[in-house]
This record gives C-alpha cells, structure tokens and sequence, in this order.
C-alpha cells in the first residue's frame, strides 16, 4: 500500500519552528486566496503552466510513500526552468516571521528537487516567491537560484528528519501490533448477539463498506465495534480508528474498553479529543497570541513533549493532555491535536469528521484508507449534520455596529459605509414580506445582492481589522466577520437541497441557508476512509438511516435482537389518552391517574417523559398538587453540569419510597443515562414525541415528500419515535433490570407506529380502559415475584 505524503505537510512538520498564533491568517480566507492566485496566474505568460502536479515515489523506513503536491506555477523554456510559490495574508512582507519564510521557501524548494527528478537535464531551477499582501494588494516578489545538488542536499535534510518521526512511529506499530494478534475478547464469554455484531463489523471492515446496525442496550455496542475494529488494526488492513460521538458520556465508555483491554495486555495510543472552549487553560482566556506563554515559541518546544507525552502514556485523555501541556507551556488544545497524529485510536465529537467548517484537516484533506470510521449513536448524526450544513446571519448586530462606527474614530469611514451598505440591503430583502403582513419567507436561491454586499463587508473588515487594538468594538465586529464568513463556507455547499429562509422578529432580520438533506456531504465525509460502521440502539426503521445518513447502494444493514428476557419488561399502551394539542387540557386527569396507577405498582424510582418543557411543567405541577405525599423532582430548563448531576442523585439504590421525575423528551436525560437495576423501575412517555409543527421542518417533510419518500415520517414522525426508543431504552441497562413502560397517547398502538417497533417491542399491550391500567401493573409485579 502506498502512502501519499504532500509536499506542505512534509515540510510543516520537520520544519516549522517559533510561535503558534491562533489569528494566524484567520483572516484570510481560502477562497479569497484562491481567486488571489488565479488573478496572479492569469498575469503570467504564453509558457507558465499553473497549478503543476509534481510527484515522486519514495520508500521510507520500510514503506512505500507517493509525495506529491502542485506548484503554483512552472515555466519550462530552452533557457531554463522556474517556479513560483504565491503566498497571501495580511502581514506586511517585511514583518513575516523567520520560520515563515523559511516554510515558504522549503515548499518550493521541494518542488524544484522534484521538477529535476522529472526534466532530468536540468541543472539550476529559479525560484520565485510571490507575497501578495490582502489589505493593501501589494505584491512582493523575491528570487533565488537553487542547483541540483543543493536541492538534493536540501531534500535530504528534510527527509531524514521526516524518517526519524516515521520510525518512532513505526516502532510504536511494532510494539503494537503483537499485542493485538494475542488479544482475546476481554470478558468470560458474549452476550447473545455480541460475537455475531463483532464479526459483521470485522467482515465490513474487509470489504472497505459501511455497516448500519442496530444494537439494543446490554448488546455491549462499544466492545463489539472497537474490539474486531483493533484486530483488524493488527492485521495490517486498516491503522487508525475515529471513534465518533455526540455526547461525553459516550466517549467515556470508549475510553473504559480500551481500559480493559489494556489491563489484558494491549499496547496502542489513543487519544481523545476535548473542544477547544473546555481544554483551553483559564490563564489564556483574556490573553493575545503575542502575550500567551503556551503559543510563544510553541513548536520549539512541541516536538520534545510529543516524545516525553507518547513514550510515557498509552492512553491520551484530557487530564493527561494538561498534565504535559503545563509541563512543557504547549496550548492544551493544540497539543492534543498535534499528538493524535500518534495516536491509533481518536476518539472525539461528530464534528472532527463531518463539520466542513471545523473538520480535522490534517487528517480529512483527502481520502486516507488507513482511516475507519466508527459513528455511535448515529441516530444523533441526522438533525445534527443538518445544523453543520446550515448557516444564518442577523441584522441586529449591525444595528449596533453601524451607530457606533459613524463616529468613533476607530472606525473607518468604508467600514462603517459597508456595515451601513449590509444593513440597507437586509431592509431591501424584507421590504416585499412587510408589505404583505408577513413575517416568515422561503425560497430557492440566495438572494445575489446580499452575497455581493455581504462579500464586500468581508473584504472591508479583513482590511480593517489589521493592527487594531482590543476593543469592544473591535471583539463586536470581529463576532460579526465570523458569522459571515461561516455564511459564506456554507454557501459554497448550495445547492437544491438548500432552501432560503427568512424571518422577522421584532425587527431582527434573519436570513438562513437551511440544508434539508445533507446526506450526500455525509457520504463524501465517510468516503475519505476504508470504511464505516454506524450503530446505535434505535435505528429503526433501517432503510430511513441508510437514505438519511449517506449510505449508497452497497452498505450493509445489521440489526440484532435485544439480549435480554422480554418478559423483564412490560409495554403498556393507554389507547384512552389523547395528547394531540387540542386535547392535553381534556385529558391531563387521565395522565395524572395513569402516572399515580403506574408508581403505586411498586416502591421505586420512575422517570416520566413530556414532549415540551411547558407541557412537563404543567403535568408535574399538577401531579405534585394531587398527589403532594409522592416526592417529585423535575427537569429545569437550564441545568448546569453540577444540577445533572444532583437530578440523577435523587434516583437512588433501594429506595424507602417512591421517586417521580419529570423530563423531557429528547432531553439530556432521554438518552445517554445509565440507571441500572432498581434506581429506576419504571417509565412513563406523554404523547408520541412529535416536534413542533413548524416551517422549518415542514420544508423537510415537503422535500422528501418530492424526493419519494414520506416527508412526514422523515420530518416528523421518525425523529419523534426515535426519543420515544431512546427515553424508554433508560429502563433496562442489565439482565437483572425489570419494569413497565407507559406509553400514554392512543396513537402508539396505531399501525403506523405499532410496524415501527423493534422486535422486542411486539409483546407490547393495548389498554382501553383506566380500570385496566392497575390490573396490568399488579399481574407484572406479582409475576416477577413469583420468578
């Protein structure tokens, strides 16, 4: 297998020395530096050749590498031979640091070194670099000449090195490898259906597919993907695992089965990444790059605490990134990312692979089969793609910006015209949606005005903000800079699954690029690796996942039963309740009695789901009004990490009397909380967990509706279903849980929601009267005592 090394990743890594600037041509954005090198390109003469694709196969330390990469231009004539490297940022060229031109000029030099392996009759190539500074447009050209022996000595510099890191890499795959082929699976014996979902994963991983599976709760999903995913590590098919989560407590258990697995012998690296906002040290919160220990002088000190951070520690969590970042003054964040190039397993958020604004370039620039994905929970990926494919920008910070640049001297007069100029032309978008008392617009394409005017606020900013003292007003515009260019990222992925909103609201403006079905970026995301297992307990029905998550035509479907008794678990559905919104006030007693029959079965810790925190709010309040002798705890609308943690306290072991909790559907309690054995006996769910109606989503329903498919299942029903599997999976975490699920709206027991259940939902029970709900609650307790 040949690995593919490009010449700029070559040269940053052995050479890149000095200061790690989070502003570093933050401002400079790759697409206003391309048009940039196509007007140079275009300014060149009838022999230049743009963008020259140079390669060169290479073995190192054992391995086949292709490095390869495109000059901007080469100019090949009978007199010689010449490159040109453009560069662009809004640096004065004089003020560029040393290690900045030194990266400049070893990337074409490279280049040169590989123009004469290929044009062998050349003895001498010139090089020119081309610095193109934004702000001001002023172009600065510099030459040198570089002979073919100091091109070859150059490059073999670099390359050596390059190979003493791919050697401590090696060594580090071969102190590995062993301990994966002696690995066994790490417990006595599998649970039902665990070895069959481990040897599905390893198959798919062989034939280079995505597997979609369907794993309930107690399958023991994590050890059953990770563990066939490492062995095929040590058979050499793949080399670097992304375990990808939305949530934290999901990543943990990742973290705790490579624990396991390391207590039985297993060598490897992982890491997992923690967001920049939570890992970033208090200290550098209101520092600049130029006054912040932990970025001055950042690489000189990097290479060292990689070496001291690798060799003494197998497994990268967070506390053990601070620990070597304080050691050695490196930027937590920084540091973890520069360390996971080590690392055999990365474990980390969604984002790191599918967000196109933050993915992780240096290892999703372009396809790598030595990449496997593995996505948990990938039930969370469908409406969260949808947000990392949308984009929205406001008028009402430019209310403010547009009053305070009029007079203050620190701003210029084309900043405030360009801030004056976007805000008029907002007006101009809503002035038909006013003229006809609405509120709220779709269509189909951008509106070409703003994306010009916003574009030259871009320019005006990125012009402006150069050599600009902290302010507020400055930290105002810069939080503006940023949404629009996040706007306009997204508006490079446009096309007809987008729609255009636009809305008012007391007089905010908001314009939004809304992507209904981003399932084609997430299928070219997954496709940058060998391959993909995407799993979760509720995937169902199958064949919706697939079409919404970027399956093709060759994914495999997987779907095991749950491993424990059925009889373990009671579903009860109350046909007598009605929670459509006309009905709730009519049918709140009914709820009430329904929820006090269900406790009053047993002792015990019970969780009631509502599907909106006004609605939770008026059924606990009412609850605990007409039954104040059962102690209530509900959800609050805002819960800080410390008031999670206390709500879930109250579900204690054992308990001496009743616990109802109140939460919300789709809530941070609905999924990823593990109450095992009698901390939680019961679960009761109000209404089939639909989202609101809205514009929104009912331009989702409309698209698939017109792509063939039930836009109202996709938009609506499916996504309601999935927190009801979800909030109802907190019940049985073990084969020794048992309890009762309420389902308390009539329409679960409807075909269209009864064809959707798993399979060990088919036993569920049709209740049509109140009187039934306490016999059915008895029958199920005195049949698990008499068990």
């Amino acid at each position: 297998m040949t690995i593919k090394l490009g010449v700029r990743e070559l040269v940053e890594f052995t050479l890149r020395t000095g200061d790690l600037s989070s502003t570093s041509g933050s401002q400079n954005t790759a697409l206003l530096g391309a048009q940039i090198h196509r007007r140079l390109q275009k300014q060149r003469g009838a022999d230049y050749q743009k963008e020259y694709y140079l390669d060169k196969a290479l073995t190192l330390n054992g391995n086949d590498y292709l490095l390869h990469g495109r000059a901007d231009g080469v100019t090949l004539t009978e007199d010689g031979a010449s490159i040109e490297e453009i560069k662009t940022s809004e640096t004065v060229f004089n003020q560029l640091s040393d290690n900045t031109l030194t990266l400049y000029w070893a990337q074409v030099k490279i280049y040169a070194y590989l123009l004469m392996e290929k044009e062998t009759d050349l003895d001498a190539v010139t090089l020119t670099l081309t610095y193109f500074q934004t702000n001001t447009e002023t172009t600065t050209q510099t030459d040198q000449t570089i002979t073919r022996a100091e091109a070859q000595d150059f490059f073999d510099t670099v390359i050596t090195e390059y190979v003493t890191w791919l050697k401590f890499r090696s060594d580090l795959r071969d102190r590995r490898d062993p301990t994966i082929k002696q690995l066994t699976f790490p417990f006595d014996h599998y649970r039902p259906g665990q070895r069959e979902l481990a040897v599905a994963v390893y198959k798919t991983i062989l034939t280079s597919k995505r597997l979609f599976a369907e794993a309930p709760t107690g399958t023991g999903k994590t050890i059953s993907t990770l563990f066939p995913t490492i062995k095929a590590v040590g058979e050499g098919v793949i080399q670097r695992i992304f375990y990808l989560t939305a949530k934290q407590s999901t990543r943990r258990v990742a973290e705790e089965a490579i624990t396991l697995m390391a207590s039985q012998g297993l060598k490897l690296k992982s890491i997992t990444l923690t967001a920049k906002a939570k890992i970033a040290f208090p200290e550098e919160a209101d520092l600049l790059p130029e006054e912040n220990p932990y970025m001055l002088g950042y690489y000189d000190r990097l290479k060292p605490a990689l070496l001291d951070l690798i060799q003494n520690n197998d497994q990268l969590t967070r506390p053990v990134i601070e620990e070597y970042a304080r050691k050695h003054t490196l930027d937590p964040f920084e540091f973890q990312l520069d360390a996971s190039l080590f690392c055999d397993v990365i474990i980390g958020d969604y984002n790191y692979l599918f967000d196109p604004q933050v993915h992780l370039q240096r290892f999703f620039a372009t396809e790598d089969p030595d990449n496997f994905f593995l996505i948990d929970e990938a039930h969370n990926l469908v409406s969260r793609s949808r947000d990392m494919y949308s984009a929205a920008i406001s008028s009402q910070p430019l209310d403010h910006l547009v009053e305070v640049s009029r007079d203050l001297p620190q701003a210029s007069k084309k900043l405030h015209r360009r801030l004056a100029d976007l805000r008029a032309t907002f007006d101009d978008i809503c002035a038909p949606l006013l003229a006809d008392g609405r509120t709220d617009s779709t269509f189909l394409t951008p509106p070409e005005n703003f994306e010009h005017d916003l574009g030259r606020l871009v320019e005006a900013i990125h012009d402006w903000l150069v050599d600009q003292p902290q302010t507020p007003f400055t930290q105002a515009v810069l939080d503006y800079y940023f949404a629009a260019i996040s706007y306009q990222r997204i508006g490079e992925y446009y096309d007809d699954t987008y729609r255009m909103r636009l809305e008012i609201d007391d007089g905010n403006i908001t314009l939004k690029e809304l992507c209904l079905d981003p399932s084609a970026f997430l299928a070219d995301s997954l496709a940058l690796g060998h391959g993909a297992v995407l799993f979760s307990a509720t995937l169902s029905p199958m064949d919706y996942y697939q079409t919404v998550l970027g399956g093709d035509q060759d994914s495999l479907a997987y779907r095991l039963d749950s491993p424990f008794e059925p009889q373990h678990q009671e579903i009860l559905v109350t046909t007598y309740i009605q929670t459509t919104y006309k009905q709730r006030d009519a049918n709140l007693a009914n709820i009430l009695l329904a929820i006090k029959t269900l406790v009053d079965g047993k002792t015990g810790n019970y969780l009631i789901f509502l599907p909106s925190y006004h609605y939770l709010l008026d059924v606990s309040q009412a609850f605990a009004m007409a039954y104040p002798h059962i102690h209530t705890v509900s959800q609050q609308a805002q819960m800080a990490e410390a008031d999670r943690t206390a709500f879930l306290d109250n579900f204690k072991a054992d308990p001496d009397t009743t616990l109802v909790g109140f939460a919300l559907l789709g809530g941070i309690f609905a999924e990823g909380i593990d109450l095992k054995a009698d901390r939680l006996i019961g679960v009761g769910i109000v209404s089939v967990g639909l989202p609101g109606i809205n514009p929104e989503t009912d331009l989702i329903r409309d698209y698939f509706d017109q792509d063939s498919h039930n836009g109202f299942a996709y938009a609506y029903q499916l996504p309601g279903l999935n927190n009801v599997f979800q909030a109802a999976g907190r019940l049985i975490r073990g084969s020794h849980d048992v309890g009762i699920i309420l389902l308390m709206d009539q329409r679960f027991a409807s075909p269209r929601y009864t064809q959707l259940y798993p399979r060990h939902w088919q036993h569920f029970r049709r209740l049509y009267r109140p009187e039934q709900l306490p016999i059915a609650v008895q029958n199920f307790w005195h049949q698990e005592v008499s068990q």
